[in-house]
């Protein structure tokens, strides 16, 4: 679970309903009103043509501000590959007004008021972006027009910033999945720049000059070719004076901005390649080349690869999944300007093979190509693309950066209009599209073959998402990190008048806590539950019963088989999707308003009595092994898992069974001991259910009493367990064949848990140490030296249970030993002197402002309601919090880091690749 921080000095609640929008200005000083379509507004800066867009939402004090350059990867060309992503880096490292030697850098202006930011490069597009509270518009506004223009490109930068790219291509090369999506690309495209991955190929990453750099800055860094958008709580005329003052002294671009017109040759046969290397399992891509995003094929397009590959329904789930080939199918279709890749990816089983695999998936795709798909298919993706165009508006962050990806095609009315275009699609469409585009003649395919299994370690097991199979942008920092994600703003956060506690509407309901928070975001609701029946219960027997039983809750119940259930979910769009972790089976559901009463009575259904059927726990099994499999893949997770090991002692809540013990469990797993476990574990008595958006709380509180009504058993949530006991120092590398980058994780039991009062200070002097850009591990061993790409430091797995004290990095194998050395360094600095009086000033002033935007997503809000509850904690802690932030002392904070964090308690663990010895003479 995603705890975020919780850190408000106006803590507060939003208004019931969302204020209806007001006209938007039509006639203001410097500016061409342009349009306005759905709730956003266009103009045209006239000085100079920047385009401006502006949404205004006043739901909650915050809002982002995005700054979107019309270049990408695609105006790169060989020797400069990357050049976009790695200037992207360096927009960072300051102008003359503002600068890191000054006091006044990026980051420093920013991390002061407690807003976040972030950038990122894809083929089209370059954006910047900042989330925070409404009243700091004016400073994000003034840095964004700076750096437009003023920035300072200094080779003394780029040496260290190269290095910290590098390490990010390495990292991605750890993936079997992100080396096969390289190849698949380079492949597929032999004359369009999308031939080239996003973040370069490693030589160019290593020498482009400076000079290369400065030329492209001064190609295609000017107004005219940017566009800034606002998006939240903002009065326009006052974004649109400020936006004059900044960006109006700036000239156009002296020359016409460089346009990509080269056309990919029409494919006359497909195409093959492979990579082979050390790993686990192996993966099939099917690459097909498919139109525009402006193009008319491309809302058939969307709607075709949902058919064919998302959820329980898909063509490619019950052809492969189902039958135990493989452990997920996903597929990606990307917005692009020109016409891209559908990229389908299976991951393979345990005992599947690549040629099985992949004669099945060319054979539903034929199937559609020849025998086309049925209106019911038809509706429920177009149903699933609409609802998760309502999602994806659940905050000024999400907004944002959606709309983004429409500007970077050349038309950000798409953003709308997509939507319309989708319930026009019909079934001859979806058939004819298919038929044009994915043709064996058009098609790209890639292997992922691994050479050797290795032995076994203890796994952080999960299938693999999404996130993993689909190719993504490069982020100037990870926002797979908790420290670096970009935060989203607006929706469900605090105003200004009241607390949040007080909005929570809880009720008793069918023996289940149920708390609902309404917010001003329209339509949308977001519900998470929880209840004791983690993995950690594994001691009570099979340790791969909990699992297994989590595993098999959508699978079908007693009245209804799996695909029905997934067929009334999708239907309108709706989602739902069971996990494990240490100590709970959480449930995670999304939905329009109107189908609340459907997704509580499905999701009690599932609860209460599903099917466990003989064929789908043997599914399930199979599953659960190849998850573990493909784990072990991963250096992050290898070092994760070592980590806990080493720290915490055997039955520990953080210790997980280790692979090769998980595996055999899996293999002996019994049906009636999933049937037991249920029945002892799961019911009423510990489950909570917290529902945020546009909820109705007497509408929750009934259907929950209605569709659990009769539900006995359960257990109240109590999570004990002996603290973990600080050992001596160790160093343990686990060993991984063919891996670019090693992770590294050092750290300690912080015996602590999230409540305890030092919990307080030590999060907050963590911080000081490794969240962020200002923070002493980023800004030296990162910014300025340039040693890695990904380090941070947190308090963390401390959600009900005491946690641990971790700094985590990743460096390639020739950097280890300086990145370990310097990371060293600034840690015992840290324990020795402890932090600043202006540290603690500045970072108290950072984590309240974060408040508002870590709270301003139904998701956010409900994870973190969710979390005060099971940590026993009442509802007024979401507001009493900050208040102990504001209260810590120089002296609790320093005290916290010499009482938790000691030298001779640290644990070292590297797991990947490790540098050869140097050969004795």
């Amino acid at each position: 679970m995603r705890i975020p921080l919780l850190l408000a000095a106006a803590a507060a609640a939003l208004p019931l309903l969302a204020a209806e929008p007001s006209a938007p200005p039509t006639k203001v000083d410097g500016f061409t009103y342009v349009r306005t379509v759905g709730r956003i507004s266009e103009y045209t800066l006239d000085a100079n043509k920047l385009t401006v867009l502006l949404h205004p939402e006043h739901s909650a004090p915050v809002l982002t501000l995005m700054v979107t350059y019309r270049v990408g990867s695609a105006n790169e060309v060989t020797g400069t590959t990357g050049a976009t992503h790695l200037l992207e880096h360096l927009m960072f490292k300051g102008t003359p007004k503002f600068n890191k030697e000054k006091g006044t850098g990026f980051d420093q202006m920013l991390d002061g008021i407690g807003a976040s930011n972030n950038a990122t490069t894809w083929y089209d597009r370059t954006n910047y972006f900042e989330n925070m509270g409404s009243e700091h518009l004016a400073l994000a506004i003034e840095l964004e027009a700076d750096r437009m223009r003023n920035l300072r490109l200094l080779e003394s930068d780029r040496q260290p910033e190269m290095t910290v790219v590098r390490n990010e291509f390495e990292r991605g090369e750890n993936s079997p999945f992100e080396a096969l999506i390289k190849e698949i690309g380079a492949a597929a495209y032999i004359a369009h720049p999308y031939h080239h991955p996003t973040i370069g190929w490693r030589s160019d990453i290593e020498k482009v000059t400076i000079e290369k750099l400065r030329e492209f800055y001064d190609t295609f860094y000017w107004p005219d070719n940017a566009t800034v958008s606002v998006i939240g709580d903002f009065k326009p005329e006052q974004a649109l004076a400020l936006i004059r003052q900044h960006f109006g002294a700036i000239p156009k671009s002296p020359k016409p901005i460089p346009q990509v017109y080269t056309e990919e040759p029409e494919q006359q046969g497909a195409r093959r390649v492979m990579v082979k290397r050390a790993g686990e399992l192996g993966v099939v891509g099917l690459g097909h080349k498919t139109p525009a995003a402006t193009h008319a094929d491309f809302a058939p397009a969307m709607v075709l690869s949902v058919i064919l590959t998302d959820g329980k329904n898909s063509r490619m789930f019950k052809a492969l999944t189902d039958k135990n080939l493989t452990t997920a199918v996903e597929a990606f279709l990307p917005l692009t300007k020109d016409p891209c890749l559908h990229i389908t990816f299976a991951a393979l089983a345990p005992g599947a093979g690549h040629e099985q695999v992949e004669k099945i998936m060319l054979a539903e795709i034929e199937k559609v190509r020849t025998e086309g798909v049925t209106d019911d298919e038809v509706k429920t993706a177009v149903a699933k693309r609409l609802a998760d165009s309502a999602y994806q508006r659940d905050g000024t962050f999400a907004i944002a950066s959606n709309l983004n990806e429409y500007i970077a095609i050349g038309d950000w009315t798409a953003f709308y209009g997509m939507d319309e275009k989708l319930k026009q699609v019909t079934a001859a469409d979806v058939k004819r599209v298919a038929a044009k585009y994915l043709g064996a003649d058009q098609s790209t395919t890639g292997w992922f073959v691994p050479l050797s299994a290795e032995a076994p370690a203890k796994p952080g097991a999960r299938k693999p998402s999404r996130a993993d199979m689909e190719p993504r942008p490069s982020y100037r920092r990870d926002p797979r990190t908790s420290d670096a994600a970009p935060a989203a703003g607006g929706g469900s956060g605090a105003a200004n008048d009241s607390a949040i506690a007080p909005r929570i509407v809880r009720a008793k309901s069918a023996g289940i806590d149920v708390l609902a928070y309404p917010t001003g975001v329209k339509d949308v609701v977001t519900l998470r539950a929880a209840l004791p029946g983690g993995s950690a219960l594994r001691g009570e027997g099979n340790a791969a019963v909990p699992r297994l039983t989590a595993m098999l809750l959508d699978q079908g119940t007693v009245k209804q088989s799996k695909f029905a259930i997934a067929a009334q979910l999708e239907g309108v769009g709706a989602t739902m999707e069971f996990s494990v972790t240490p100590q709970l089976v959480e449930v995670k559901a999304k939905c329009l308003r109107k189908d609340v009463p459907k997704v509580v009575a499905l999701m009690a259904e599932q609860l209460r009595t599903p099917a466990f059927s003989a064929e789908e726990f043997e599914k399930a099994k199979k599953q659960l092994a190849g998850t573990i499999r493909r784990a072990l893949e991963d250096p992050q997770f290898r070092a994760r898992d070592a980590f806990a090991s080493a720290i915490f002692p055997a039955g520990h809540p953080n210790r997980d069974t280790t692979a090769s013990e998980l595996i055999a469990a899996v293999g002996t797993a019994k049906l009636q001991e999933v049937k037991d476990f249920h029945a002892k574990h799961y019911g009423p008595a510990g489950l909570t259910i917290v529902a945020v958006g546009d909820a109705d709380a007497k509408q929750l509180e009934a259907e929950v009493g209605r569709a659990f009504a009769g539900w006995k058993g359960g257990v109240p949530v109590k999570f004990e367990a002996k603290p973990a006991a600080v050992g001596p120092a160790r160093e343990i590398d686990v060993n991984m064949a063919d891996k670019t980058s090693v992770s590294v994780l050092l750290g300690v039991a912080s015996t602590l848990r999230h409540n305890d009062p030092d919990a307080v200070a030590l999060r907050l002097a963590t911080a000081v140490l490794g969240s962020g850009f200002t923070s002493r591990l980023v800004g030296n061993v990162r910014d300025t030296e340039g040693l890695t790409y990904s380090i941070s430091a947190a308090l963390g797995k401390d959600t009900v249970t005491d946690g641990e004290w971790r700094i985590q990095a990743s460096f390639a194998p020739t950097l280890l030993q300086k990145g370990l050395d310097s990371t060293k360094r600034h840690l015992n600095d840290w324990i020795q002197k402890g932090i600043t009086p202006d540290e603690l000033k500045q970072r108290k002033s950072n984590l309240i402002g974060l408040y508002k935007v870590d709270l301003a997503t139904t998701e956010g809000m409900a994870e973190t309601i969710l979390a005060t509850v099971l940590r026993g904690n009442p509802l007024s802690w979401l507001d009493d919090y900050p208040k102990q932030i504001n209260a810590l002392t120089l002296e609790q904070v320093n005290g916290a880091i010499r009482k938790y964090v000691k030298p001779e308690n640290l644990v070292l663990i590297k797991a990947g690749t490790m540098p050869a010895a140097p050969k004795t003479p």
